[in-house]
């Protein structure tokens, strides 16, 4: 997935497209990370963790995180990321 990425557009489960602001890309241990939040949310909307795969084709694929120990993973990387010194 790219690098530059601002901001994607994603289906839920109705169908309904929402925007999200691309926060950062991580990469943890081989696997590749975007961490969201709504485009049209307020200042403390909870950011939202995706992992990025592929489908047979080749294809980017984002889900969200079910694992418990991959979610606190990525969410400490995430917050030493963006730690205030």
């Amino acid at each position: 997935m790219e690098n530059d990425l601002t901001s994607i557009t994603l289906l839920d489960e109705n169908g309904e497209e929402t925007e999200f602001e691309v926060v950062t890309k991580l990469d943890i241990e081989d696997n590749e990370y975007l961490v969201v939040v709504p485009a049209l949310s307020s200042d403390e909307a909870e950011a939202i963790i995706l992992k990025i795969d592929k489908d047979d084709d080749g294809n980017d694929i984002l889900y969200t995180v079910e694992d418990d120990e991959e979610f606190e993973l990525v969410s400490e990387a995430y917050e030493a990321l963006f730690a205030e010194d």
